[in-house]
Formats: C-alpha cells, sequence, structure tokens
C-alpha cells in the first residue's frame, strides 16, 4: 500500500451526482438505486454548487417545506464544503468534523467535480500494514532528522503503535521524533524509550 497523505490517495473517483433541475423523485431514486444518502448537485458545467441529503428530502417528507421545493437546486444546502484532491487527509477530517459532515465533494481549481471523499475514506489510512508504516517512519528519522551516525533509533510498529526505542543526542530530540511519528498516516499512537547521550 503505497502512502496515503492526500485526498486523492483516498477518495472515490466515480461519484454520483444530480444536476440542479433534477426533479423530486429522481433525487430519491438516485438515492435508493445507488445506496446512497447525499448527491453532490453540479450546475451544467460540472461544478458543485451544493449538496442535496436524505435530511434535505425528508424536510418536504414532514410537511417542513414552506418554499415548496421540489428540484435539487431548490432543496440542496448551500454553499457545499468541499474539498482539493491535494489537501491532507487530517485536513479533510477536521473539516468534516468541524461541520459534523460524513463526505465532502473533492474539486478541481475550476470546482468542477472530481470525487468525493466520506469519513470511511479517511479511515483507509488506518488500514496500512505495520510494516509500511514501519518503514516510512524510518525514512522520515534517517533522511530529514537524525544526521548520519548521531542517533541509534529503532522502529517498530505493532497494530498501528509506533514503538520507538534507542539512543539520541540531545534530550529535545525525543519530542521532535515523537510529532514526527504522529504525522505519519496510520500511526495510532507513540511510544518512545530515547536515552540522551552524554557526553564523555
Amino acid at each position: 500500500m503505497k502512502h496515503l497523505r492526500t485526498v486523492d490517495d483516498v477518495m472515490t473517483h466515480a461519484v454520483i451526482s444530480v444536476n440542479r433541475r433534477a426533479p423530486f423523485k429522481e433525487i430519491v431514486e438516485t438515492m435508493r438505486r445507488w445506496r446512497i444518502s447525499a448527491l453532490p448537485v453540479l450546475s451544467d458545467e460540472g461544478r458543485v454548487v451544493g449538496m442535496v441529503s436524505e435530511a434535505d428530502l425528508l424536510l418536504k417528507a414532514q410537511g417542513a417545506d414552506e418554499a415548496r421545493a421540489v428540484s435539487a437546486g431548490q432543496l440542496m444546502t448551500v454553499p457545499a464544503v468541499t474539498v482539493a484532491p491535494d489537501a491532507s487527509i487530517a485536513g479533510a477530517a477536521r473539516l468534516m468534523a468541524r461541520g459534523h459532515l460524513k463526505r465532502l465533494p473533492v474539486v478541481d481549481d475550476d470546482g468542477r467535480l472530481v470525487g468525493l471523499v466520506s469519513r470511511g475514506d479517511l479511515l483507509k489510512i488506518y488500514l496500512r500494514p505495520d510494516k509500511d508504516i514501519a518503514e516510512e517512519l524510518r525514512e522520515l528519522i534517517t533522511a530529514r532528522l537524525i544526521p548520519a551516525g548521531s542517533a541509534t533509533v529503532h522502529v517498530h510498529v505493532s497494530d498501528g503503535i509506533a514503538h520507538l526505542h534507542g539512543s539520541i543526542p540531545d534530550p529535545s530530540l525525543n519530542d521532535v521524533l515523537i510529532r514526527i511519528a504522529r504525522t505519519v498516516p496510520g500511526v495510532v499512537d507513540v511510544t518512545a524509550r530515547l536515552d540522551a547521550e552524554v557526553p564523555a
């Protein structure tokens, strides 16, 4: 499994959507057929202009639709919260959590729909094999942080928990290494037993 860092790495590329003129019954039928609970609503140019969800449709079923909305453009929630393909997985997760959203349309620089990312998609990073996580973490430590020969840091990953042990030249590196380890996609937690070498 490759390094999973951006929304593009985990998103669904084939997305079911509706035009803003789609009628109520077509929206319901599309959701039923594809077993989805929300749809991006597109302009004629393919730009995301809103999202229509089961919750939006239920307002009509409950008789709460005073505006007599009958099309996707009238029923949709606007503005649509979207994300770029190169956005980080962590950034997309924060956006979802902040807005209590279950999915985000993924759009290009022109606002055109290129994919959809869900909560489940973002959780794919936790399916990375432990050996892949350990390999990436070792690369980060050796290539970006620790000068050659100045430290001995062993990495072991088990069930997503990164275990670091060994020796480092400066005690302050302990916290730095832990922070670096937490940035690796798939890491659930970090433990560290790193002894600082005292100069003779």
